[in-house]
């Protein structure tokens, strides 16, 4: 492998110099089908395979420790650095890592269906870890690419379409993987996983990227690293911004199906916020975000979606209060709460990849993506813990106004001026 790493740019933000721009269209294309092939297996794995193992038999304790998979994801940011440094020859500084992990993810979902969810499942949970491996460094790679090839204007889109392949992943790669595995069992259901996976994959071949540099092109130039991150004049900003911005949602999103289960609500209404029905509205959120950035700014629509969070917390701690059983304010709630975090994807990732340098761009994307996703999870961890000793009302009420104080200290953090927001709007 050779050494990748680019010259920084003079104002060390935006795409990279040195990728092809490609028409709109084209990049949208090649966005959606990385996207959503890397998405399909990782909601086979999170969301389907639970529900398939149980009804093989394979106990509880045995299932959580599935939530194992995860961790590649929190933790990718360590490898980010070695993703951006070295390429194999003549494929391209992306598709040196795209490439070699889709055909591993594939690859070992096929090795699974030669296998008996009941009686392999400790080899298929071993598979199951070096596919999430391969996909979260797959992931580093196409956010790489993406940072790269989408200009400004670009970028709501580009992260529209990250919105739409969670939507994709969860249809595909949960509810339809179920609904094969119930008619047709194991084995078919693996193969059509892994052909969608593969299909997903083909626009690969749409991508355009310049060969690895020489040798004297990258010498004296930094080479990327997590220190070369925190060694900007703004990485303590926008890390903050990063960590604090979602952090209020850590105590409200795992306790919202509890809360809604203990208001009476039944498991089939429970699961329509969450399912199918919630990709589907998740899926018009990233749209409608892609929409407010272009027409506003991602400035105002930031600032805009933290109000509207703050509202909705604010209205979960209200229902609480009052006890209230109507399944249409609940069901509007949760729905709510869908829209905006979907929204808030785009907006953050559009942020992230503003505020990501020419030299290292799928590092330090990486870096602020798995930041927000590990303060989220701390906080998931304690929301349960206060729920039960506090109870939802106070819980959904410190939540509202972590999340108002959280927004306003934020936006100053990365003020309306800050490089990351140039060119995002019309």
């Amino acid at each position: 492998m050779t050494d990748s790493s680019p010259a920084p740019s003079s104002d060390g933000l935006g795409a990279a110099p040195d990728v092809k721009r490609m028409p709109p269209g084209r990049v949208l294309a090649v966005l959606t089908g990385l996207y959503i092939a890397q998405a399909i297996p990782i909601y086979l794995f999170i969301a389907a395979l639970p529900a398939i193992f149980r009804e093989q038999g394979v106990s509880r304790t045995m299932i959580g420790a599935i939530g194992v998979l995860l961790i590649p994801w929190i933790l990718k940011f360590l490898w980010a650095p070695i993703v951006d440094r070295y390429q194999l020859s003549r494929l391209g500084r992306r598709r040196s890592w795209i490439l070699p992990m889709q055909a591993t993810i594939i690859g070992l979902i096929l090795v699974m269906s030669q296998l008996s969810p009941l009686d392999d499942f400790f080899i298929i949970f071993g598979i199951a870890c070096l596919v999430a491996l391969a996909a979260s460094t797959q992931d580093i790679a196409t956010d790489g690419y993406a940072v790269e090839v989408l200009t400004p204007a670009q970028r709501a889109y580009g992260n529209a379409i990250q919105g739409g392949s969670i939507a994709a992943g969860v249809l595909i790669g949960s509810a339809f993987a179920l609904i094969l595995y119930d008619n047709f069992g194991w084995q078919v259901t693996m193969f059509s996983i892994a052909a969608l996976a593969g299909l997903a994959a083909l626009p690969i071949c749409l991508m355009q990227e310049k060969s690895a540099p020489e040798e004297s092109d990258t010498a004296g130039k930094e080479r990327p690293s997590l220190m070369a991150f925190l060694r900007r004049p703004d990485s303590l900003q926008v890390l903050a911004f990063a960590l604090l911005y979602r952090c209020s949602e850590g105590f409200v999103k795992p306790m919202e199906q509890p809360f809604l289960v203990d208001q009476g609500l039944s498991l089939s209404l429970v699961g329509l916020t969450s399912g199918a029905s919630a990709a589907t509205v998740g899926l018009g959120g990233s749209l409608l975000a892609a929409f407010v950035i272009r027409k506003y700014g991602l400035f105002t629509c930031l600032y805009g979606l933290g109000l509207a969070r703050t509202l909705c917390f604010a209205g979960f701690a209200l229902a609480a209060a009052s006890q209230t059983t109507a399944a249409a304010v609940l069901i509007g709630l949760a729905f709510f709460n869908t829209v905006i975090r979907y929204m808030e994807v785009v907006g953050l990732y559009s942020l992230y990849m503003g505020a990501s340098s020419r030299n290292q761009p799928a590092t330090d994307f990486t870096i602020l993506s798995c930041a927000q996703l590990i303060i989220y999870m701390l906080a998931s961890m304690v929301s349960g813990v206060l729920a039960d000793w506090v109870g939802y009302a106070p819980l959904f009420t410190f939540a509202t106004v972590l999340s108002l104080v959280g927004l306003i200290w934020c936006m100053r953090q990365i003020p309306q001026n800050h490089p990351a927001y140039a060119g995002t709007s019309s």
